[in-house]
């Protein structure tokens, strides 16, 4: 759990970047390290308090102040204590009390409207980006794969360590969405499974719920190539419930603003008519101090889980959209090379079938990213968030990784 506040961590970087020689600008920090487009928002965002960077992204900030994250870290620890013993003491007169309660009051009604804001922004981002890599890559591939005939049944790999460990590795429950996937395929070549001959984002959810539950040539259920032990919690983490539902997956999740922004907010209205008043009583001012602390614990209390959001949804369209160029030009010059239809397996000589492995590869990483349950960040209880944090960007570094070294 970090013990340091959100703005406390933006004044410490605002600072460091501001007393290098020469001061850097947003824009030049966010590119030294290593946003993609529109970083210098996402810098302003953080100086402003509204988001904290997530461990990668605190690392590179820290590198390109000449600093450590370690060290950012302490210093925001020391700010959010003075901070805190700063705002410890109230004012003693009525008049500066309520003085001070309608500016927290404004300060928590800002911050509760940018949260939404900034949900919105990066959900619709994340959407145009997916659905482009979903319609130009995805549904291409599934396309084509369709139409070979007699590819072989997936392999179903070795269960042992997970068995043992009830631990899933992403590179297994990629590989076991590979197997999905190619069932899935090999379902809708079949008939099985409604496949891209529906359309756009009907297609996709079928298509996609049907790669995640369906079966492997041995009758078990692709979710039991993961590890039983943690199949339910992996498909939670992954989103399959979401996708199997007909849902969204991630972007979805990402517009669950429950108990990010609701319960501040009712708060906050719930004060609203003692803030219009130009006078209020002693009593008044008691609950409307209280009713602001309420708002601003609710906030408090979910702003790692948005953290972990807003980091999740910054960080999966530049997979995506690396997909959406270079995975497409692949997958075009692998069409090229295809011989006429009706083709088979055999057909296709050992490099065709090598890439349709590899695409296989690269379809997965696409779904696992697409459908990890950012919902789920923002209802999880703050003591579990770094585990769910390490088990999603081991998703997004190992699926980044393994689609950059085939496309």
């Amino acid at each position: 759990m970090n013990d340091f506040s959100t703005e406390a961590m933006g004044l410490v970087i605002r600072e460091h970047r501001q007393a290098l020689s020469p001061p850097l600008t947003q824009e030049e920090l966010a590119r030294k390290a290593e946003y993609g487009r529109g970083g210098a928002v996402s810098v302003s965002r953080i100086e402003r308090g509204l988001i904290s960077p997530g461990e990668h992204r605190l690392a590179a900030i820290a590198l390109a102040l000449g600093l450590t994250s370690e060290q950012l870290r302490q210093e925001a620890g020391d700010r959010t204590r003075s901070l805190a013993r700063e705002r410890g003491r109230r004012p003693v007169k009525l008049r500066d009390q309520v003085a001070e309660t309608k500016r927290r009051h404004a300060e928590i009604s800002e911050k509760a409207a940018q949260r939404s804001k900034i949900t919105q922004e990066l959900a619709e981002a994340f959407n145009d980006v997916h659905d482009v890599a979903r319609d130009k890559f995805f549904l291409r591939f599934v396309e084509l794969a369709e139409s070979i005939g007699g590819a072989p049944e997936p392999m179903r790999s070795q269960e042992e360590q997970t068995e043992s460990t009830g631990e899933v590795p992403t590179a297994r429950r990629i590989e076991a969405m590979s197997a999905g996937i190619a069932n899935a395929i090999r379902g809708a070549a079949a008939g099985g499974v409604a496949g891209v001959a529906a359309g756009g984002a009907a297609a996709y959810g079928a298509f996609t719920a049907a790669a995640l539950f369906g079966t492997a040539s041995t009758g078990a259920a692709i979710s039991t190539l993961s590890g039983v032990a943690a199949t339910n919690a992996t498909l939670a983490l992954l989103g399959g419930g979401t996708l199997a539902a007909g849902g969204a997956g991630m972007a979805g999740g990402a517009l669950l603003l429950t108990g990010m922004v609701a319960a501040p907010a009712a708060a906050l209205a719930a004060a609203g008519f003692y803030v219009l008043k130009k006078r209020r009583t002693k009593a008044e001012e008691e609950r409307l101090r209280t009713e602001v602390e309420d708002a601003e614990a609710a906030l408090d209390q979910s702003q790692q889980g948005f953290n972990s959001m807003a980091d999740v949804l910054s960080r999966a369209p530049e997979t995506m959209e690396y997909v959406s160029v270079h995975g497409t030009h692949a997958l075009e010059k692998w069409r090229a090379s295809l011989p006429p239809e009706p083709r088979d397996w055999a057909s296709l000589g050992q490099e065709g079938q090598e890439r349709y492995q590899e695409f296989l590869t690269v379809a997965a990483c696409l779904l696992a990213v697409s459908s990890i349950n950012v919902g789920a960040l923002l209802t999880a209880e703050p003591d579990s968030l770094p585990e769910m944090n390490k088990a999603i960007d081991e998703t997004l570094r190992y699926a980044d990784k393994t689609i950059r070294s085939i496309v």
